[in-house]
């Protein structure tokens, strides 16, 4: 009986474990959920047959290898930093290795021997990176089998709030991983524009951002994600024109976060350590030159001179003009910062998170330039089963399912982007209600 084991039953395994555990019931696979907490993943699994949810100490060797040494396949959904001591630990066992993470140098490094020993690592089949794979090569692939040159794709996605959610001036809360969420864009964002390299540091990247629109939803802030040069290669787009990947967030966000970089509130190398009973007036101060005369308020608008009233209110409302006693006084100023969104920022209950997702292409035809866009709109349940964790642990999900039916033949460390792995997937997604709406615009 194949064994199935998923490292970390998390906010955003939700699906994945559902999805997996419906396809135990017929006793023809088996399921191990392993946590840190155990409950956790007993309260995911509930109860259904031919599951088991089981405890590990991924810091001890012995614990982890004992669960590996039972699997089959192994599915890491633990933070990206711990998938390259599980998959040394799938390699020397001789097991499959799936996430929804990038792949890592680390994880390259050990290419040859996955070959050698026969073995699939497939990378990158979550969201992004991983659905956007997906539809865009389906795209790609068409276009080429036609003759067609991809002269520009640009594509953006975002974790974001269900309209009836948007409770707060920033239209924002966690749905992901916190730490990210504050550190996201540090380090130098690469892109081709028009033939052109862009750079973009850090400290101008929320000022350069793109109006993106969704049919129903209004506008969007987008702005450029990481290296997109790499995905020339991966995506075959050699001689395309402009290629560019990008974050989305609600138009204003960005330039209210900009306030927060520009300050020095997301660096994380420093290190801070305040009076007990520091308050959040104080910690925005702390960024701000000494004067006897002026407030906190004045001195922010000497320094961020742009600061207008939505961004203002932006600020007032996460209550960084009171006296409310900070929840972390020591740590680096994101440690600090990410305390005080932490607080303001958590999904209640009923919240419900939307993902969306746009491809924009400019592709050469026999009959000129056709400019198509393609979308993903997508709306979670609740906090637990959102959109996040259907749109990541879906795909994965998925994926597994199709290896261990031997629809997917492929070995060697893979990602998402060739015909044997995406077109199944894209087809078992849209059964599930994962699907892109493409129009072609003037």
């Amino acid at each position: 009986m194949p064994t199935i084991l998923i490292f970390g039953a998390g906010k955003s395994a939700s699906y994945l474990i559902d999805y997996l555990a419906d396809s135990c019931a017929q006793g023809e696979r088996k399921l191990l959920v392993a946590d840190l907490d155990p409950s956790q993943a007993a309260s995911k699994l509930q109860g259904r047959s031919h599951t088991q949810a089981v405890a590990v100490n991924l810091d001890d060797q012995d614990s982890r290898r004992s669960l590996i040494e039972q699997a089959d396949v192994v599915i890491s959904m633990l933070p990206a930093g711990l998938h390259p001591i599980v998959a040394g630990d799938c390699l020397e066992l001789g097991k499959h290795f799936f996430t929804a993470s990038y792949e890592s140098e680390a994880l390259r490094s050990m290419r040859p021997e996955i070959e050698a020993k026969g073995l699939l690592f497939l990378n990158e089949c979550g969201l992004d990176p991983g659905i956007d794979h997906m539809s865009a090569l389906k795209i790609i692939h068409e276009a080429k089998a036609k003759g067609e040159v991809i002269c520009s794709f640009k594509s953006y996605c975002g974790g974001l709030l269900a309209p009836e959610s948007e409770d707060n001036p920033w239209k924002y809360k966690f749905t992901w991983n916190p730490r990210n969420v504050v550190l996201a864009g540090q380090g130098t964002s690469k892109f081709l524009d028009h033939g052109e390299v862009k750079l973009v540091p850090y400290q101008q990247l929320f000022k350069r951002v793109e109006n993106i629109s969704f049919p129903g939803l209004g506008d969007f802030d987008g702005y450029p994600n990481r290296d997109s040069l790499n995905y020339q290669t991966i995506y075959g787009l050699e001689q395309v024109d402009t290629l560019l990947r990008g974050t989305l967030r609600r138009d204003g966000f960005c330039k209210a976060w900009d306030v927060f970089v520009q300050l020095g509130m997301t660096d994380d190398t420093a290190v801070l350590k305040l009076p007990a009973g520091s308050t959040y007036r104080q910690f925005l101060n702390t960024f701000l030159p000494w004067s006897e005369q002026h407030s906190v308020e004045e001195k922010l608008a000497e320094v961020i001179q742009d600061l207008d009233f939505p961004t203002f209110e932006k600020l007032q409302w996460l209550g960084l003009f009171e006296s409310i006693p900070l929840p972390l006084t020591e740590g680096s100023p994101a440690q600090l910062l990410q305390a005080i969104l932490e607080a303001h920022w958590s999904l209640q209950p009923a919240d419900r998170d939307l993902i969306v997702m746009q491809h924009q292409f400019e592709i050469q035809t026999q009959s000129g330039i056709k400019k198509v866009i393609s979308s993903l709109v997508e709306e979670g349940k609740d906090a637990t089963y959102t959109a996040m964790a259907k749109t990541v642990g879906l795909p994965l999900a998925i994926a597994v399912d199709l290896f261990l039916k031997g629809e997917i033949s492929l070995r060697g460390l893979q990602l998402p982007v060739v015909p044997e792995i995406y077109l199944p997937i894209l087809v078992a997604l849209e059964e599930v209600g994962i699907r892109f709406e493409e129009r072609v615009v003037d």
